[in-house]
């Protein structure tokens, strides 16, 4: 067996976000010796994702029907609407099990140095979801940096006018942890959203 053909599928699995060289060279050899049906099920995993994957027209997640199952369900709760960037943040709420409203995602984060304007974002899709009625709560859950904050805040004063109730997702200390060990930003956080017990 010729090395190039080893070599072209680990030069591919670094093009992967977190994959070093050492890492795509585990993974190709556990490719190749992966029984050939697993490895041709990976295969055309990635084929039908790249070629059936769109974006819901209601929520801009990643979804193979539209409007996407969480929007076309009956049983989730339509007057909250959970606010993220990125698809891959859904799937991080609903392994919570704790939220059952819906979602709209952003696809980024506002970042004017990079050129990231609220034109660039999918805000006024959001701002015509709030207008069309029905929803009471909007769900800032934009990450807790920098981006996310500016994001945040953006969207909170865009939507005032419209009388729902804008929310903000907590965060603080991880649970498990020490307190002596958290950063003082962190910390500060977590005593800005302390709640009575």
């Amino acid at each position: 067996m010729s090395q190039g053909i080893i070599d072209e599928l680990i030069n591919n699995l670094t093009k992967l976000p977190g994959i070093g060289r050492k890492t795509a060279q585990r993974l190709a050899f556990y490719i190749l010796s992966m029984p050939a049906e697993e490895a041709r099920a990976m295969a055309a995993a990635i084929i039908d994702v790249k070629e059936k994957a769109l974006f819901c027209s209601v929520c801009f997640n990643i979804t193979d029907s539209d409007p996407c199952d969480i929007c076309s369900s009956t049983t989730r709760d339509k007057g909250r609407v959970c606010v993220v960037e990125e698809p891959s943040n859904i799937l991080a709420v609903e392994r919570t099990r704790s939220f059952d409203g819906m979602y709209h995602v952003l696809l980024g984060a506002l970042s004017p140095i990079d050129g990231i304007t609220p034109d660039r974002l999918k805000i006024n899709e959001l701002v015509e979801r709030v207008k069309a009625g029905g929803i009471q709560e909007v769900i800032m859950a934009t990450n807790p940096n920098t981006k996310g904050e500016v994001t945040a805040r953006y969207i909170t004063e865009v939507l005032k006018p419209f009388g729902i109730t804008i929310s903000r997702i907590a965060y603080g200390l991880p649970i498990g942890s020490d307190i002596e060990f958290a950063d003082e930003v962190t910390l500060t956080k977590a005593l800005e959203g302390r709640r009575e017990v």
